[in-house]
């Protein structure tokens, strides 16, 4: 084998000519010079059609290549600059690496497959670069992956949500397909203007393909949705529903404990001072003991108490009738959710009449909120449809945005959100 071949073929290189190879001393750093075959060069770097020279750019230029062993490895080679007609002046496209990048593909599709495993520090590190750049990898290698599939193709049920990827409200909002599990889309921001820029990039085709769209109940949501997708079905997300029964039995739970601390003090004689009675605790501060300890079950499915938690409920029954109606509630909205579609609309009426007869606000406030949910809360129901799969996403989009620690650039979050969880990972160079 002929050393240029030996050199191509350990570079991993194609349509390319290797001209020479040289060990500079000084930098430590091995240098191959090559040049693009002939029937590749003068050729745009965005789109590769033919194109007329332009100029000789900035000279040679150099491209960070995988190492050999522990010597780093780089190409060199002339960059002029060609003439589109589409895009006009840019570089000439060369055949080993992406346009704009200042390494090969070998090296940043393993920076990419690295970071899609452990931590953009360590990846920098290991590879000998900046996180910076790593971040900048990130982000060509999925547009470059991204200009060769299309994720939004043949969608008929998706899944809309938000996450929270950093402090101070910042927000990605997430789109799942119910029939892959995988991630299709991520936007940045959660307002109607990236749900409006989710629905134009699908088009108005494929927005009339859609069946299906779970969802909670964030207005700017439904309102895209409404826009774009009128025939689609707006599914609401039984967690969320049972969430917001939650939210309102804690109100009330951590009302009652409030009325009953402000007791206990009252009756207290101070601190460090015993009772009157050193053998018989306060009756207040004994239940605000129980109120205390009781906020598990009070949430926990019935199924799923335990003896203790069982007998807390038992106390409450019989001395806080306020507090156990609210348990009650949120038990009824939550059964209601496993009913048969055709009974859970007589059911889910019957239950916005009794939570606004009780007259206790929280309640009084969900039965309008579910009363303005109801057609989305039926929908769920009759489709056996959730957005469970979007949760799941969404905690790996969390779990993975806290192992990559370091990723403060949205567009390089999503770039690796979009390789980790749609499916088209990069793959290891020399690997297939």
């Amino acid at each position: 084998m002929r050393d240029v071949s030996l050199w191509r073929g350990l570079l991993g290189l194609e349509h390319t000519v290797v001209e020479g190879v040289e060990f500079d001393s000084d930098a430590g750093v091995l240098v191959v010079a090559v040049r693009p075959v002939a029937r590749w060069r003068s050729r745009c770097g965005r789109c590769r059609a033919p194109a007329r020279g332009y100029d000789a750019g900035r000279g040679r230029r150099r491209w960070r290549a995988l190492d050999f062993a522990v010597v780093r490895v780089f190409l060199e080679a002339e960059a002029p600059r060609v003439r589109c007609a589409e895009h006009g002046v840019v570089v000439a496209y060369v055949p080993w690496a992406r346009h704009r990048a200042r390494a090969t593909y070998g090296f940043e599709d393993q920076v990419a497959w690295l970071v899609t495993k452990t931590s953009l520090s360590t990846v920098a590190k290991f590879m000998r670069t900046a996180w910076r750049t790593v971040n900048g990898i990130l982000t060509r290698v999925w547009a470059d992956i991204k200009s060769r599939v299309d994720l939004l193709e043949g969608l008929t049920r998706i899944g809309i949500d938000e996450v929270s990827w950093r402090r101070h409200q910042r927000y990605l909002l997430v789109v799942v397909d119910h029939d892959t599990g995988r991630l299709v889309w991520v936007g940045k921001g959660n307002t109607t203007a990236t749900a409006q820029s989710f629905f134009d990039a699908l088009g108005p085709v494929r927005c009339a393909q859609l069946t299906h769209i779970s969802a909670d109940a964030a207005a700017y949501i439904a309102k895209a949705t409404a826009k774009n997708c009128p025939q689609a079905v707006r599914v609401a997300d039984p967690f969320h529903v049972v969430k917001w029964a939650n939210d309102a039995l804690g109100e009330v739970r951590l009302e009652v404990w409030r009325q009953t601390r402000q007791i206990a003090r009252a009756n207290s004689r101070g601190r460090g001072r015993a009772p009157l009675d050193a053998h018989e605790e306060n009756p207040a501060t004994q239940r605000l003991k129980i109120l205390t300890r009781s906020r598990y079950a009070l949430w926990k499915n019935p199924e799923n108490l335990t003896d203790h938690q069982r007998a807390r409920l038992e106390w409450i029954a019989k001395t806080d009738p306020r507090l156990w109606r609210a348990y009650q509630l949120k038990e009824g909205l939550r059964a209601i959710l496993r009913l048969p579609s055709d009974q859970a609309s007589d059911a889910l009426t019957s239950w916005c009449a009794s939570a606004r007869r009780s007259r206790i606000p929280q309640f009084v406030d969900l039965a309008r909120t579910v009363t303005d949910q109801r057609a989305p809360i039926l929908a769920a129901i009759e489709h056996n449809l959730s957005n469970a799969i979007s949760e799941s996403v969404n905690t790996r989009i969390r779990l993975r945005n806290r192992i990559a620690f370091g990723i403060k650039d949205p567009d390089a979050l999503i770039s690796l959100l979009m390789l980790t969880l749609s499916g088209h990972t990069p793959t290891l160079p020399g690997r297939n």
